[in-house]
């Protein structure tokens, strides 16, 4: 078994654990079945960089970026919701090109989900050979892809470059 596979396992249990939020035997019994299960089949596909778990520093660099997140999601919600329910619909729909250093794939993956999970933005394309990233924005406020990637990345990638690369 690699190392992948087991790290995979002990995360698996762990989300487990705090989705089902009880230790009995039973809840603990499946939790290990699942995670042995989900493990086996796609360790190989989960982490190609295993090492990576071993710092310390990444998880609480993860701990800092979660209620940035959330303050950046309640945001956008606020700004969308008021777009709603404005009688003009003030929006400016568009997709722009921006910019991004992230190397991996965990990382690019993140920076993508952040951005979709944040309204009134959606990651269409990944170009990671040449660092771009395609975003669907309710209001473009830039095209150039300088300003649109301060607005719209910066925000999230430096810190998932912390966690991530």
């Amino acid at each position: 078994m690699n190392k992948s596979r087991i790290i995979l396992f002990f995360l698996g249990l762990l989300v487990w654990l705090g989705l089902s939020w009880s230790v009995d035997w039973r809840h603990l019994l499946v939790g290990i079945f699942v995670a042995a299960f989900v493990s086996y089949m796609t360790g190989d596909m989960f982490v190609k960089r295993p090492y990576v778990f071993k710092h310390a520093s990444r998880y609480l660099w993860f701990l800092y970026y979660l209620p940035i997140f959330f303050w950046e999601c309640i945001k956008a919600n606020i700004d969308v919701a008021y777009r709603v329910i404005h009688p003009k619909r003030p929006i400016n729909p568009g997709i722009v090109k921006v910019k991004t250093t992230l190397k991996s794939d965990t990382a690019l993956t993140f920076l993508a989900n952040s951005i979709t999970l944040t309204p009134g933005t959606l990651s269409v394309d990944i170009d990671q050979e040449k660092g771009y990233l395609y975003v669907h924005w309710i209001d473009v406020k830039q095209e150039d892809v300088e300003k649109a990637t301060a607005l719209i990345v910066q925000r999230f990638e430096r810190i998932l470059r912390k966690i991530f690369d």
